[in-house]
């Protein structure tokens, strides 16, 4: 564990609650983004992360240092995700797009282009996020720590508790799910 992790660590176990913030502020975008993969859904993925940052702060005593920092939060943030998951389990995922709607001067004259161009890369985000919100969630987890968070192999093992052969076939069928989902948009020179 870097030495400015253990230091903070020990301020927040020393009643220095604003140390917290300094502990999670390099991981909390990438945390947010993978509950967001997961979910399709803004507000839930708002929530999970709250309710993850809850069960990490009072949890910290009980953190080890066995695995790094980062693997330990990964774990405890798809913890909280596939708990809320089996809560809801028949509600459907529906993406949203991660990015906002960018609004543009139309008296740019390279405006209308620059449109057309953002139009179609949102419309293109939005088949991807729509082929991944469908791959199920053992494999769909794999390929969002592997292909998006750019994880290790060995650590994806260590945060989802399984063997390395398991995530490599998990992350097979998640490819060869997601190249099944968006080959007709290939083919149609879509994306």
């Amino acid at each position: 564990m870097a030495s400015d992790e253990q230091r903070l660590i020990e301020k927040c176990l020393a009643g220095q609650a604003e140390a917290f913030e300094d502990l999670i502020a390099p991981y909390q975008d990438r945390l947010y983004n993978t509950l967001f993969r997961l979910t399709g859904h803004r507000e839930d993925a708002a929530e999970l992360f709250q309710e993850s940052m809850v069960r990490v702060f009072r949890g910290l005593r009980s953190y080890q240092g066995d695995s790094a920092f980062y693997t330990w939060l990964y774990r405890i943030i798809l913890n909280v995700a596939f708990t809320d998951r089996r809560r809801k389990k028949s509600r459907p995922v529906v993406t949203e797009s991660m990015s906002p709607a960018t609004s543009r001067d139309l008296a740019d004259p390279d405006a209308p282009a620059e449109a057309s161009r953002n139009v179609e890369m949102a419309e293109t985000r939005g088949i991807i996020e729509e082929a991944l919100a469908s791959v199920a969630e053992p494999y769909r987890i794999v390929l969002v720590l592997k292909d998006i968070d750019g994880l290790k192999y060995e650590e994806i093992a260590e945060i989802l508790d399984v063997p390395i052969g398991t995530v490599r076939s998990r992350l097979h069928r998640a490819r060869s799910e997601m190249r099944d989902r968006l080959q007709p948009y290939l083919d149609r020179g879509t994306i």
